[in-house]
């Protein structure tokens, strides 16, 4: 049984508003690190600096996965519909998860270009190589101010977030390198900052794939206790049991609940409801949605409880 005619109004929407993903600070960050990417990649040419073409190949990936988070984030902005009953917010954690794969292969090729040149005698010109890398320092920094402020706001945000953070780290160990090489003439300062970029970037980019991958999968977000919102749902009065209770999330922002409460007599059902949505709401949950039950009724449904709580 479920029921609706409670007595509070309730907002069931699935679809999560997409305006608030801001597209602005995307598109800002992207015109950055395209600009960058360019002159990292003529910088480390003239130069002969591997760490400077690591930190632009690093850049070109995050400029891709800017492209595919500003992609999911127009396509995000679509709105529910009965083919997409939770609208389309869940591109944006595919699109995260691909801009992840493309960073740790990208750190990949930094770690074996950096390997291979040790056996070589490169050598690398520190102006050029210090003067590129201060000026994406300073692009870095623009991004990083302008998506640290909207970096709760998505996943794809935070992603990108991470990756001009790491890009600003980047650019930190070319300037060092460069400083090492003018004042001692070490070259292999250069290739042990190029190494240093891949040691800062791959973590990042895995736990970003984690992330993506426990949304596309529907697990229970990162701060959700299933046994304990079980147990605070059992607490409410006339309440006997709950069931077939989920958590997850469409976009890796928002958490999303459906759960079976079982009531011991027939009475009115409202305040249960409105009781039940509630504690959902104080433990982060705002859309819920809950049925309502009597004993024996679940013998006659197809739930998937045994199937969802095994790990």
């Amino acid at each position: 049984m479920t029921t609706h005619g409670h007595g509070h109004s309730h907002d069931h929407s699935h679809g999560i508003d997409p305006q608030t993903t801001p597209l602005r600070a995307l598109v800002t960050a992207l015109a950055v690190t395209g600009t960058v990417f360019f002159a990292e990649v003529a910088g480390g040419v003239i130069s002969g600096s591997l760490a400077l073409l690591a930190d632009a190949m690093h850049m070109l990936s995050d400029a891709t996965g800017l492209i595919l988070a500003v992609i999911a984030v127009v396509i995000g902005r679509k709105a529910a519909s009965s083919r997409a009953t939770y609208g389309y917010r869940g591109v944006e954690a595919l699109a995260a998860a691909v801009n992840a794969v493309a960073i740790v292969a990208v750190s990949v090729w930094i770690v074996i270009s950096a390997l291979l040149r040790l056996s070589n005698d490169e050598t690398v010109d520190p102006h050029v190589m210090g003067g590129v890398a201060v000026v994406g320092l300073l692009a870095n920094a623009i991004s990083a101010w302008v998506l640290h402020r909207q970096r709760s706001a998505s996943l794809n945000v935070e992603g990108a977030f991470l990756h001009v953070l790491t890009d600003l780290l980047g650019s930190v160990a070319v300037i060092v390198a460069a400083v090492v090489i003018y004042f001692t003439g070490w070259h292999a300062a250069d290739t042990i900052a190029s190494l240093a970029i891949a040691a800062i970037v791959a973590p990042r980019a895995i736990k970003l794939l984690g992330a993506s991958l426990s949304v596309l999968l529907a697990r229970v977000p990162a701060g959700y206790d299933i046994a304990e919102i079980s147990a605070a749902l059992e607490q409410i009065p006339r309440v006997c049991a709950v069931h077939d209770l989920h958590v997850w999330s469409v976009s890796g922002t928002e958490a999303l609940a459906t759960c079976h409460l079982v009531v011991n007599d027939d009475f009115s059902t409202g305040p249960v409801l409105d009781r039940a949505q509630e504690i959902l709401h104080e433990m982060g949950i705002e859309h819920s949605t809950i049925q309502l039950e009597h004993p024996g009724h679940q013998a006659h449904e197809t739930t998937c409880t045994e199937h969802s709580h095994r790990d």
